[in-house]
């Protein structure tokens, strides 16, 4: 690996951070704006401005109304194996959702439907699956078990393990905070707490890493040259004068961060852009769709991006999300310094290094084991079943010990479901059958399906494919693994916070049975925060 020496600016050539930014020697710019976000990058021009210009812009009030976003969710109904066997889609290791229904609940309400996003939830928690041994990136772990809230019906497990790296392996880190200084962010559950975040990050650099701190909102400006990871003081200092102000121009400070990683990129190295902010994109060249496809492009380069979201009442949700997807990183609100503890320090690996991109995921049901099933979650990250083999499609990323679940109920052939699990018949076809022929293999295996995985190396361009079978044996939930148990609880919570048509007989009770019996060890106190807060949850809805 190359790692780039250190800047010509140390501490004896008085570098002045006292105001938060450097001194004349360093331009602090503002993206020229232009009609298409890529040609602004390839053509930023700057223009001096003040430091107090760059980091508090034109002060104005945030506001009081509410205006947060979240995209509709249409959840995934049960599909006929006979006739659609394939059910093809794209991990997700984003944790967002699960600590922003955290944050609804600990503040007296339920969350919003939307707000829920079940796969979020469930992959917000970690899960004891092997580590990978065959020299591959991550393992693959497949059970079956009774589903517990529609027990006629069976529910699969898909869990896949991301390899661990040491922390004085991962090798070195060219790091940009993006942060959003608008006065949107003046809350101290917003800007005060992302710098508190990013101070805990900042604390685990060596002098390896690089971090370099682009500032937004009236204007985007660079509050701190890219700087090796033993001038902690510095770094800190420049956070720590950091201020609040403005409106948000986001699209300028995300041209202005990926040309500072690209500027500073390492061979070999973690490059990562960390954003942090409440989305709300208001002035200035905004259009997601440009944004998305600068994102796509840096991504391309090796410039991933992962995305920290704060705030409450004008939290874009939905924009985060999609940043996040396309930039080959993930998506994490923090709603408490102990979140973002976990995120940036205790999964500080899995945050920033990406072991496998593009990884997705393709279930072939046996028809003549199974009647029909239902994907629990996963709504935005369905793809077709063409996409399974094509190198093109953009699909999800696993980082380094990472842990990622896919839950399938199951309706067996043979089986009694009830109206939500039943699949609307079809009229009767004028030029071909509607049946669908099933094939002697089919007939005769055991098997109760094939998950196939395709997944490119975090360097690479062509994928490659792993394949498993699982075959039911019939178990019991009562004898279920204790993580298999506590994902169901989690998933069955998700589905009762959405009032979801598939919750099946489940309620906060069962809930909180089946995650008593699969807290396990709990070494981080996560398993029996969720227990907490399925009991808050619980008494809010009695009222």
């Amino acid at each position: 690996m190359e790692v780039p020496p250190r800047p010509a600016t140390t501490p004896s050539s008085k570098l002045p951070l006292a105001a938060g930014v450097p001194g004349q020697g360093y331009m602090i710019g503002r993206a020229a704006k232009s009609s298409s976000v890529g040609y602004a990058l390839n053509k930023t021009l700057t223009q001096p401005v003040s430091r107090e210009e760059a980091l508090r812009g034109i002060r104005e009030p945030s506001g009081d109304f509410n205006t947060a976003t979240y995209d509709h969710i249409g959840e995934n109904p049960f599909v006929d194996a006979k006739g659609n066997p394939l059910s093809t889609f794209s991990i997700d290791v984003d944790t967002a959702s699960y600590s922003n229904v955290r944050r609804f609940i600990n503040e007296g309400s339920l969350p919003p439907k939307d707000a829920v996003r079940v796969e979020e939830m469930i992959n917000y928690f970690t899960y004891d699956y092997p580590q990978p041994s065959d020299g591959r990136p991550f393992a693959v772990h497949l059970d079956v078990t009774s589903c517990p809230w529609e027990t006629s019906h069976r529910l699969v497990r898909i869990g896949l393990k991301g390899k661990e790296i040491a922390t004085d392996k991962r090798g070195p880190s060219n790091l940009v905070f993006l942060l959003d200084v608008s006065g949107s962010m003046t809350p101290p559950e917003r800007l005060p707490l992302v710098k508190q975040a990013m101070r805990l990050l900042v604390e685990k650099l060596t002098e390896n890493d690089r971090v370099a701190i682009v500032v937004y909102a009236g204007a985007s400006g660079l509050a701190l040259p890219s700087t090796t990871g033993d001038h902690k003081e510095h770094i800190l200092e420049a956070l720590e004068n950091l201020q609040a102000g403005g409106s948000t121009n986001g699209a300028e400070g995300i041209q202005l961060a990926y040309k500072i990683a690209a500027d500073n990129f390492i061979k070999g190295g973690v490059n990562r852009v960390i954003l942090a902010t409440d989305g709300d994109f208001n002035v200035g060249v905004t259009s997601q769709g440009d944004l998305i496809r600068l994102i796509e492009e840096r991504a391309k380069t090796g410039v991933f991006l992962s995305v920290l979201g704060v705030g409450t009442d004008n939290l874009k949700d939905s924009t985060m999300q999609k940043l996040a997807d396309k930039g080959n990183g993930n998506y994490a609100y923090l709603d408490s310094l102990d979140e973002a503890r976990k995120v940036l320090v205790q999964q500080m690996n899995g945050t920033l290094v990406t072991i496998a991109k593009d990884v997705k995921v393709q279930v072939e049901f046996n028809p003549s084991r199974v009647a029909s099933y239902r994907l629990i979650g996963y709504e935005k990250r369905m793809l077709r079943k063409e996409d399974f083999n094509n190198d093109k499609v953009d699909a999800g990323e696993i980082g380094a010990g990472h842990t990622v679940t896919a839950l399938y109920e199951v309706v067996p052939v043979g089986a009694s479901t009830n109206p939500a699990a039943s699949v609307p018949p079809v009229d009767q076809l004028k030029y071909s059958s509607n049946e669908t022929p099933t094939s002697a293999q089919s007939t005769s295996s055991n098997e109760m399906l094939t998950v196939k995985l395709r997944y490119k190396k975090a360097d690479g361009d062509k994928s490659e494919l792993v394949e498993r079978a699982l075959t039911d044996t019939d178990g019991k939930f009562e004898n279920a693994p204790a993580d298999l148990k506590f994902a169901a609880a989690v998933a069955e919570f998700g589905m009762i916070l959405r009032d979801s048509e598939y919750k099946g007989n489940g309620t906060f009770a069962t809930v909180l049975e089946w995650a008593e019996e699969g807290k396990g060890t709990d070494a981080n106190g996560y398993r029996s925060g969720f227990i907490e807060l399925v009991r808050k949850a619980q008494a809010l809805k009695r009222g």
